[in-house]
């Protein structure tokens, strides 16, 4: 079983076995308020814990040992009220459940550290879902390639306190959102010798099979031939230049009425990019193992999506090659036709992503969707823009944008609407071709690249995901430390939550 979330493996001997507890709670003044569960347990001990924490600190967290004897390891972490955060990030974002994340993070991450924990019981610090989301996203370790792994510890939600069911119920969807994510996560990671083209479909059929015996995800593959006989041009003058051969793995999830209009997902999965001829600089060329993150992002939204049975009906298209140099590849210059009939003019083979979702975008359009979004490491214009702290996004259609919107507002990951001004289209003009793959200018890249791909979209209700920025995990964040991130994995499964409604 491909086991991406943690790990059961046996401990050695020489540790001893421990169950550790997260507590939250938050200042009042100077007095540090308990949680319920947190309270439940001081009762129990006589009020040792509180009695602790006073002579204590807790900035972000603290781990006391031997007040319990039930739970020999306990981490109280302070949960930062929001009225200390600006009021532009209560806006964009729910700041009340992110600081639960941020402080279970905290938590959850100190008792990892500690080898003899073997379990740990979390508190719902009053918001169960997004204490299930930071506990399974502080707990991910990439270990898959390591000889020697370190066992997780198992997790269980407190019940300390009798807990109502939609208490319950919630944990278990953060927890099945973290899940996704972090199967994203894995996914971006696996270096690209271990995650070719054909490596993803095999992974992610395996994962389907596991998942979803019911059959209520469905898996499409198409290989090279099914690609040429659809003209799709565009896709195959990236793919041609590496020995690995494409595929579009479609995944199709009916959660709503047989007939209604489905929302059609796309995904760039280039699982390496060398740049082809316009090669790019060797420094931190390892990090493109995750050019295939809107690829990982968008399989694992569908998926998060059909495991919590959301009343509505999905298409992803996932289209996946390689980037490489070869006699075979692409050269700046080349005139190559879309699906569409659609000519372009590729001057740089390093802008290869909207050349394989042009065509992915035009086949979208034969499952009549209602709203059709994309998601792709697409420009370094967008990292330099926004930096990590949120994903560029584009869009037509004003409902589809609010659903996104929203759906960064409760999951945490934020999103942040860019331009698509008709004028940014004119940089894109070829004496040679209908379109060229890059912009007459240096600036504003992530803006000419969308205007590149809005060309191919016939529905009405598009959005267009840079994620480049968030690909990876390099600014201070207590649930997801240094790494591939798995971001915007969350924010479009609440989209999709709410385009169901």
């Amino acid at each position: 079983m491909l086991n991406f979330t943690r790990r059961a493996l046996s401990r050695p001997s020489h540790y001893r076995s421990l169950t550790g507890l997260v507590v939250t709670g938050s200042y009042d003044g100077e007095e540090f308020k308990l949680s319920s569960c947190a309270s439940s347990l001081d009762s129990e001990v006589a009020s040792q814990l509180s009695e602790k924490i006073k002579i204590s600190t807790i900035k972000k967290c603290r781990t006391f040992y031997g007040v319990s004897s039930k739970y020999p390891a306990i981490a109280v972490a302070n949960i930062e009220k929001s009225t200390k955060l600006k009021s532009y990030d209560s806006v964009s974002r729910d700041a009340d459940a992110e600081a639960i994340r941020t402080a279970i993070g905290h938590a959850v991450t100190s008792l990892k550290s500690d080898p003899s924990v073997t379990e740990i019981v979390v508190d719902s610090a009053g918001n169960a879902k997004a204490s299930g989301e930071a506990t399974m996203l502080s707990l991910f370790k990439f270990d898959a390639l390591k000889s020697k792994k370190t066992p997780s510890p198992e997790v269980t939600q407190c019940k300390s306190v009798d807990l109502p069911e939609a208490c319950e119920s919630a944990w278990r969807e953060g927890v099945i959102l973290a899940k996704y994510q972090n199967l994203s996560r894995y996914l971006m990671e696996m270096p690209a010798n271990h995650m070719t083209p054909r490596l993803f479909v095999e992974t992610i059929q395996k994962i389907v099979a596991e998942d979803f015996p019911d059959g209520r995800v469905k898996l499409v593959v198409r290989e090279r031939d099914w690609i040429e006989e659809k003209k799709m041009g565009s896709f195959m003058s990236v793919a041609k230049g590496s020995d690995e051969p494409p595929f579009l793995l479609e995944l199709h999830y009916s959660g709503a009425a047989e007939g209604e209009a489905p929302v059609c997902m796309v995904g760039k999965g280039v699982t390496f990019d060398t740049g082809g001829i316009s090669i790019k600089p060797s420094k931190g060329m390892d990090a493109m193992r995750a050019d295939m993150g809107g690829a990982a992002c968008m399989t694992s939204a569908t998926l998060a999506a059909a495991a919590l049975s959301l009343p509505i009906n999905i298409v992803s298209l996932i289209v996946l090659c390689e980037n490489m140099p070869s006699a075979r590849a692409t050269k700046p210059g080349d005139v190559v036709t879309a699906m569409d009939g659609t000519t372009i003019q590729v001057d740089n083979t390093d802008a290869e992503g909207r050349l394989i979702l042009a065509d992915a975008l035009c086949y979208s359009d034969t499952f009549q969707p209602r709203h059709v979004i994309d998601a792709a490491t697409l420009t370094g214009a967008m990292a330099v823009a926004l930096g990590g702290e949120c994903s560029g996004t584009y869009s037509t259609c004003e409902d589809l944008w609010s659903a996104l919107e929203s759906g960064g507002r409760v999951s945490g990951d934020r999103l942040w609407r860019m331009p698509l001004f008709a004028e940014y289209g004119d940089l894109l003009k070829s004496p040679t071709a209908d379109v060229n793959n890059i912009s007459s200018t240096p600036y504003g890249g992530s803006i000419t690249a969308a205007k590149f791909l809005e060309r191919f979209v016939k529905c009405d209700s598009w959005a267009h995901l840079d994620i480049a920025g968030v690909m990876d995990s390099t600014q201070s964040c207590s649930y997801l430390p240094k790494g591939m991130s798995g971001r915007p994995t969350r924010t479009l499964v609440e989209a999709l939550r709410n385009l169901a409604r």
